[in-house]
């Protein structure tokens, strides 16, 4: 009898161990780091398909989305922090639920506008200084497999995908990669927006492949985000995957551990 004892009493230890090592997890998540996982190039050059990173739940303080499924029982937001303009952020997408990560652009009460392809804030353009060239290989990329646009289509699979690049500085000095890959469209010549109050607008750097606040939700779009759905700011890539996966680590980029992002 000694023995099933202890039998029941050594599953039980495991048992709890288990339980305590996933509330600890969640806690974690929850109060203080969440993992994410690049899917698409909405951010290129800044950050890549398959980039793997930490974002800091602390920066902005804690609102119910920083709970896993938006579950933390209360409204607004506790010990909150303003975010800068300039950051790159982690928020839930206030139509559909999904985690977004884009650049914030315009604070509350900032009028934003794109005109041919150049950024206006407050009706001032952002200074944009050409930097050469971003070039990737043109093959799949990501667990959705899917291939690159390029400022040069049609490119043969396995050829050189070529997007020209230049360097935007914002009002408060900080200076970022943007890419183009064609001129002309609904995304480089927008109406004014005018952000509301407790409200945020985003963008991608790679900003004719990005879904963004350009575009209003009742179209598809992510619109103005509410201040309670951000979730934190990312500020270094641990490592990427140029694979399908972030498992297959024969695929990982050598020169993306530990990258501090602009």
């Amino acid at each position: 009898m000694a023995a099933i004892d202890g039998k029941k009493d050594g599953l039980w230890e495991n048992i709890k161990t288990i339980i305590y090592a996933l509330v600890i997890a969640a806690l974690f998540r929850t109060l203080f780091f969440q993992p994410f996982w690049i899917p698409s190039g909405s951010m290129k050059e800044t950050l890549l398909i398959g980039d793997f990173l930490f974002v800091n739940k602390m920066a902005y303080g804690y609102s119910r989305h920083s709970c896993p499924f938006g579950l933390c029982p209360f409204t607004g937001r506790l010990f909150a922090n303003d975010p800068e303009r300039g950051d790159i952020v982690v928020f839930r997408h206030p139509g559909t639920g999904a985690d977004y990560i884009k650049r914030l652009i315009g604070l509350p009460g900032d009028r934003v506008q794109m005109r041919d392809g150049v950024l206006y804030l407050n009706d001032e353009a952002a200074p944009q200084e050409p930097a050469g060239d971003h070039v990737e290989l043109y093959d799949r990329q990501g667990s959705a497999g899917q291939f690159p646009r390029c400022a040069n289509a049609p490119v043969g699979q396995g050829g050189q995908c070529v997007k020209p690049r230049a360097m935007e500085t914002l009002p408060n000095g900080v200076s970022y990669p943007v890419l183009n890959i064609s001129d002309g469209g609904a995304a480089d010549n927008t109406p004014v927006f005018t952000v509301p109050e407790g409200h945020f607008f985003f963008m991608g750097d790679n900003r004719d492949n990005s879904l963004d606040s350009r575009m209003p939700r009742s179209v598809g779009g992510v619109g103005m985000v509410p201040f309670d759905h951000l979730i934190g700011r990312a500020r270094y890539v641990v490592f990427s995957a140029e694979g399908r996966s972030l498992f297959f680590f024969w695929t990982w980029r050598s020169d993306r551990f530990f990258a501090r992002l602009q």
